[in-house]
């Protein structure tokens, strides 16, 4: 059924038209459609538009999922925002509980709006990393569809990190049980690993801070220590994770910069004693190995993996790599072969590990690395006798690339040290690790603390991607809040990939095609979201999200049609 025009010209050649509601019906004798008039409007113009449309209203209300854009409706768009990503991420924190755990903490009279804030810059990490300025000035009114948050003020921004910080052990500790329940997380293993956050400042930090809105003291942390990124020079913060094996961040810590990562593990372990992680093994780096951490660790029946240094001169270099015995193939690119230092309760067992394709990657590398420095070698020799070392041998020795293969000759001069190749050579594609867990094999050690990278993906998810630095504070309080927020961020990444399958990355920008269309048609102002498409479809069944609403607001705007 369609509404039908037709004409017809009068004897003065003016030309009349008609407005007849039709449809077309199957004529058996003429074999094929012909329209049927069901009812006739009469001359086009005696009709009123504003009664049509008032018509056509009336029948589109019966399906509103049926209603189509014409030229006649005068349509005007006025705005269309992203809504794809903030309206996933906004059910997976409904759905694991976070604004439930966040306002049995928050302030009373503001607990509706902190969990909103909370929650902006949260997705403002995982969607667009800025300044928390930028999230409430330019994102949330400007280039997201996320009107929970739109009348919120810069200061309850603010004022939300640092309710956060102050019950930031509860939040956390709340929010992982219900994360474990809901994704049945296996938290068998738990791996530790820290990394330095450097700030583009001069000046430390030089006396221990009180806050009195979160109710603690902090001691200095923007100290200058032993950066991960190259960054002595510059004042920093050292950031501790634990993940499961899952890559689900547990919980975070910020030290003063020039902890040292061996150092921070005590607190670790205080902190995580009653948190129901069941048969917890504790994953570390070499890092993390030393005779009190793993005093520590075992305190309370505890179990611990951690590698183990292979250069140090210590029993792992001249008994454990130097033990006769033949590796056992538990993979394609792992073998492993198990080695027991000392009788009694106080052996050591440790496992060597080998990876025949990374020793043949580590071989060609330095197969290339040598006929550099050859060449280095060899434009030294030539050049003029100098009574001290030239600048360019001093840099060679100092250089983390060629340092190791250098010696320097009894009568001035360097040459390559072919007994240090020798002892490289023989280290290519292994590892050490040790355990004081004897229910695990040798296989299952080698494997698991090859899964620590799970961390190093959380690090590259947190710097790279939810850009963790720089952080764009200086109040203690608040550079502990920052951090918070970037693993909640991160929690809600890992949630999606794993239901997914695919990295954040490629999730976002799928989500990122559903928008919200703000548009003025006729007198009314409508809020309309995008059509799905079907791959879009199909990602929100995998990620368990119900599609977002089709119309958010109908408003009349008081302008005749």
């Amino acid at each position: 059924m369609y509404l039908r025009t037709t004409s017809r010209r009068n004897r003065d050649g003016s030309l009349v038209r008609y407005y007849q509601l039709a449809e077309n019906v199957w004529d058996p004798q003429k074999r094929c459609a012909v329209a049927r008039v069901v009812y006739s409007f009469g001359r086009a113009e005696d009709q009123e538009a504003e009664k049509l449309r008032r018509l056509a209203r009336s029948i589109l209300r019966v399906f509103p999922d049926e209603a189509t854009i014409t030229a006649e409706d005068d349509i005007r768009i006025l705005d269309s925002r992203p809504y794809g990503g903030v309206y996933v991420l906004e059910a997976l924190w409904r759905e694991l509980g976070i604004p439930e755990v966040l306002r049995a903490h928050l302030p009373q009279g503001s607990r509706e709006a902190y969990e909103r804030a909370l929650f902006a810059m949260v997705a403002n990490r995982a969607l667009a990393p800025y300044s928390k300025r930028y999230c409430h000035e330019q994102w949330v009114p400007e280039e997201v569809h996320l009107p929970s948050a739109a009348s919120l003020a810069l200061h309850q921004l603010y004022f939300a990190m640092d309710a956060l910080e102050r019950c930031k052990e509860e939040i956390e500790k709340e929010i992982y049980f219900r994360t474990a329940d809901l994704m049945k997380a296996d938290v068998d293993l738990i791996f530790y690993d820290t990394t330095s956050l450097h700030f583009e400042i001069d000046e430390e930090d030089a006396a221990e801070v009180a806050v009195q809105r979160v109710g603690r003291a902090y001691p200095p942390l923007r100290r200058r220590g032993k950066s991960k990124a190259g960054r002595g020079d510059a004042p920093q913060i050292l950031v501790a994770l634990a993940v499961t094996r899952d890559g689900l961040p547990v919980r975070s810590w910020v030290f003063p910069g020039q902890t040292n990562d061996g150092t921070t593990v005590a607190r670790v372990k205080e902190d995580l004693r009653g948190w129901r992680l069941g048969r917890c093994v504790f994953v570390g780096d070499a890092g993390m190995n030393s005779e009190a951490n793993r005093r520590a660790l075992a305190l309370g029946s505890g179990k611990y993996i951690l590698a183990t240094k292979m250069r140090a001169g210590d029993e792992v270099t001249h008994e454990v790599l130097t033990r006769a015995g033949r590796f056992q193939q538990v993979r394609d690119n792992l073998r492993v072969k198990e080695v027991v230092v000392g009788d009694g309760e106080r052996r050591r067992r440790y496992v060597v590990c080998f990876n025949p394709e990374e020793a043949t990657r580590q071989q060609t590398h330095r197969e290339t690395l040598l006929d550099l420095l050859q060449a280095e070698l060899a434009a030294l020799d030539k050049a003029p006798a100098d009574p001290g070392h030239s600048k360019r041998a001093c840099e060679l020795v100092a250089s983390h690339r060629f340092g190791r293969y250098l010696r320097q000759r009894p009568r001035g001069g360097l040459r390559l040290d072919r007994a240090a190749v020798a002892r490289e050579a023989k280290l290519d594609g292994k590892w050490v690790v040790t355990s004081n867990d004897d229910t695990l094999t040798a296989e299952d050690l080698a494997l698991g603390y090859k899964q620590l990278m799970r961390v190093e993906e959380c690090w590259r998810a947190l710097k790279s991607g939810l850009r963790m630095r720089p952080v764009n504070h200086w109040r203690p309080h608040r550079v502990c809040a920052h951090v918070s927020l970037c693993v909640l961020a991160l929690l809600l990444e890992r949630v999606a990939e794993i239901r997914a399958g695919d990295t954040w990355r490629n999730l976002r920008a799928q989500l990122q095609t559903i928008k919200v269309v703000e548009y003025r048609r006729g007198g009314a102002r409508i809020v309309q979201t995008t059509d799905l498409r079907p791959e879009v479809a199909r990602l929100l069944g995998k990620l368990a999200v119900a599609p977002p609403p089709r119309v958010h607001e109908v408003t009349a705007t008081g302008e005749p049609a």
